[in-house]
């Protein structure tokens, strides 16, 4: 009796239908529902991590492929096609994300393509570095998500962190750009790539928030992507350190 009237006094309303207790207080919606989205959320970016590992895997294994990529124009050619086809991809997937199954059939093209120009950048890399980045992706990944959850449940809303979050990544991609035209060596790649780290740890704080409060039911996919463009940034930036540092 003491719990139930201790959670209506801060807002939870109890545990939920079923006895499913809500994700954050005051929330409307049959916590069941919500939970349901986020496990079809979470299996999709899973699928696309294995994706994105066995594609980055053939690629970084059989050295051929890498070695036709850097070897020819054709190749290279190739490679800047294999770029610029994950964000042409987004702008349909964007528009046909509720679409079925035309919108799986787009996130297939879009991770596989990602996938591929992921393993061309970890073919030249050493397995030490891949592997620490890889680690250490997965631990900051898995505590920045319980840490949403836990701190969600608690009442706390991250909302206030877009327009911060759109702001750092314009530096960083004018960062980037300067990088590019006039390389600053090691040191400058190491501070964009930490820089980079931080502002996408914010991003999956950020959009693992919404996941929780604000994406509706059909968005599962557009939810996927921003989760799933998280994660692989955040490996990226991670290896730019580790390479930078090697």
């Amino acid at each position: 009796m003491f719990r139930k009237r201790d959670d209506v006094e801060r807002g939870g309303g109890g545990e939920g239908e079923g006895g499913t207790r809500p994700l954050y207080p005051a929330m409307l919606e049959n916590p069941q529902l919500r939970w349901s989205f986020i496990r079809k959320v979470y299996s999709i970016i899973t699928f696309q991590l294995l994706l994105t590992i066995a594609v980055a895997s053939v690629v970084v294994f059989v050295h051929p492929i890498a070695h036709f990529f850097v070897g020819s124009t054709a190749g290279l050619v190739l490679f800047i096609l294999l770029l610029i086809v994950p964000f042409i991809t987004l702008c349909p997937l964007y528009y046909y994300h509720q679409k079925h199954p035309l919108n799986y059939f787009l996130l297939f093209i879009f991770t596989v393509t990602l996938a591929f120009a992921i393993g061309l950048t970890c073919a030249f890399t050493s397995g030490k570095v891949i592997l620490e980045s890889v680690i250490l992706t997965t631990v900051v990944v898995l505590s920045l998500t319980l840490y949403t959850f836990w701190a969600a449940r608690r009442g706390h809303d991250f909302s206030f962190l877009g327009p911060f979050l759109f702001g750092a990544l314009l530096v960083l991609m004018v960062f980037a750009l300067i990088q590019i035209l006039f390389p600053l060596g090691k040191l400058s790649r190491m501070i964009y790539g930490c820089l980079a780290s931080i502002i996408f740890c914010g991003y999956i704080i950020y959009d693992t928030d919404n996941l929780i409060k604000r994406f509706s039911y059909d968005e599962y996919i557009w939810a996927a992507v921003s989760l799933y463009l998280d994660i692989i940034n955040l490996f990226l930036s991670l290896l730019t350190v580790f390479r930078a540092a090697d």
